[in-house]
């Protein structure tokens, strides 16, 4: 498929909201002159990032700072002029760089898996995952091992993401923006023919403890639940296994599901006081990420 090939004078013109979706940025909402983003420079509740449709201007209101798309994706991807080039160009077939996304925030936080179809699996190459994953504490190496680049459609609509396979081949999307799941749901398993085995309550906790602890992993067997309702499901793997270690979330449904387990079987012990004061593990080194920032 033939690819557009843009110089400066030319990228002025790329639209700033199709660029801003092409990193994984969707409008709150939108009108005929403009459109309102979540910042992509911090984290926040309230659009303040406004484009103007009728400029193909961009403006954040939380920092006054503006410019065209150009000045956008260096400031996003923190990359050279050069690099933002072969972005708008290159990374992304014409076809999907003219489609135009119909749907708000809100709507497509909603989505569910019977209305997900998958378009194409690969390693993960976009920059706005490469950038969501080190905003989240984990390295682009780490990923590779578990997870892909997962391109799917809903509602006539592509979008892409971080993908983790489950036992099911059904799979787990998650992007900066986005947090969903094709048919059929299920938990993963991963077997390396030991008698130890993990349990981790979501695709960023295993990335995570792949991080703190490759060894660990490399020398157990792991349960991503994807989903807490899926602890009995994975009830019946447990009796096999003389050592059974969990990493389930510090909130009401994760130590429900703790102590279910824990009191049910004598070889369960819970580990979550490794990231005490923290919902998960993630939050852990992300917080441990923010402090290094800091000092």
């Amino acid at each position: 498929m033939k690819r557009k090939k843009i110089n400066c004078e030319t990228a002025r013109d790329f639209s700033v909201e199709k660029a801003l979706e092409k990193l994984g940025h969707f409008p709150n909402r939108r009108t005929e002159k403009e459109a309102w983003f979540l910042s992509p420079f911090r984290s926040e509740t309230q659009a303040s990032l406004k484009v103007s449709r009728t400029k193909n201007r961009w403006y954040d209101h939380g920092e006054g700072v503006g410019g065209n798309v150009i000045d956008l994706v260096c400031r996003i991807l923190k990359c050279s002029i050069q690099d933002t080039l072969v972005f708008l160009s290159d990374s992304i077939p014409i076809n999907i760089m003219e489609q135009r996304h119909q749907l708000d925030t809100t709507s497509i936080n909603i989505m569910t898996g019977a209305h997900i179809e998958i378009i194409k699996v690969h390693d993960i190459i976009h920059p706005a995952l490469i950038q969501y994953l080190k905003l989240r504490g984990i390295s682009l190496m780490i990923a590779k091992i578990y997870c892909k680049e997962v391109w799917y459609r809903y509602n006539d609509t592509q979008y892409f993401a971080i993908g983790l396979r489950n036992a099911k081949n059904g799979w787990e999307l998650r992007n900066k923006i986005f947090k969903n799941s094709s048919s059929p749901k299920s938990y993963t398993y991963i077997q390396n023919n030991s008698k130890q085995l993990i349990i981790l309550e979501g695709m960023f906790d295993l990335l995570t403890l792949a991080t703190l602890n490759e060894k660990l992993l490399n020398t157990s067997d792991v349960l991503v639940l994807n989903s807490i309702a899926f602890i009995k499901a994975i009830e019946r793997h447990i009796p096999k296994y003389e050592s059974v270690h969990l990493y389930l979330d510090n909130d009401k449904a994760g130590e429900r599901a703790t102590e279910y387990l824990t009191k049910k079987y004598k070889h369960v012990i819970d580990q979550s006081s490794s990231y005490k004061n923290h919902n998960d593990l993630n939050d852990l080194i992300c917080h441990e990420q923010r402090k290094q920032i800091r000092l």
